[in-house]
């Protein structure tokens, strides 16, 4: 299926590495120019290197005036933004108990607050062209995790924000939609196994509770619905919190 993304410019947030290396990747795939917004030069020059088009911008996105100098360097060099991916987060482990005020609110700028000024920026170049924005969220907001207070917050925000601009964005003809998370195998996610005494046991009592295939979703399976949100393909889509996540949300664990 062509998805009509020929030399769309479409930005990544933390697009170097793990979710976003594979959107960025799956839009190659379809012909558009991917833009990875993230902190560390080398891992952006890294991927673009590999897939031989794109462009990238250096920007810590938890400070807010890089987002809106990232958006500004954009839109200066290629004049238009036709989509935009916000994924760039981390889930931090700030906590109820053992967190603190400090702490939480720099987790919301690290996981919320820049999703809200990237689409800001970006707002006035997705309004001439139409354009859509994909929120990647995670599966926290819905089904908590314990010890991660600010990150479940900051997906619940994000959830939240998907509906919103999208009612807010109809009359621009701005699509907005999300798509859930739930278990992938990231890099970061690998880096998080190995802290248990028996990474392959604990990665085996996750697996087994996936109702499909009961596998990891991959960063692929992510970037295909990303890529296929952001298209024409998906024209009468807008609002939607989409889980991409073998079933591991909604079905019943009696499976």
């Amino acid at each position: 299926m062509d998805l009509l993304l020929k030399d769309k410019i479409i930005i990544v947030t933390g697009g170097a590495k793990g979710i976003g290396e594979g959107i960025v990747r799956a839009l190659t795939v379809e012909g558009a120019f991917p833009v990875i917004v993230g902190r560390n030069e080398a891992d952006n020059k890294k991927l673009l290197n590999e897939i031989g088009i794109g462009a990238q911008v250096v920007a810590e996105l938890a400070e807010p005036t890089s987002c809106k100098t990232a958006i500004q360097k954009i839109a200066q060099q290629f004049g238009r933004i036709d989509g935009l991916v916000n994924n760039a987060g981390v889930n931090d482990g700030v906590g109820l108990e053992n967190g603190s005020y400090d702490s939480f609110v720099a987790s919301l700028h690290k996981n919320l607050i820049h999703y809200y000024l990237m689409a800001h920026h970006a707002l006035p170049y997705l309004k001439q062209s139409k354009g859509s924005i994909v929120n990647i969220s995670s599966k926290t907001a819905e089904t908590g995790q314990g010890n991660t207070s600010a990150y479940a917050a900051a997906n619940g925000g994000r959830n939240a924000l998907t509906r919103e601009w999208a009612v807010e964005l109809l009359k621009y003809g701005i699509r907005v939609n999300a798509v859930i998370v739930a278990e992938c195998f990231t890099p970061l996610y690998e880096t998080w196994i190995k802290t248990f005494e028996n990474p392959a046991a604990q990665l085996k009592t996750i697996t087994d509770k996936i109702p499909f295939e009961n596998r990891m979703t991959t960063a692929e399976e992510i970037a295909n619905m990303v890529v296929f949100l952001l298209s024409e393909k998906s024209s009468h889509t807008t609002g939607q919190l989409i889980h991409v996540d073998g079933g591991y949300v909604h079905l019943d664990r009696a499976i």
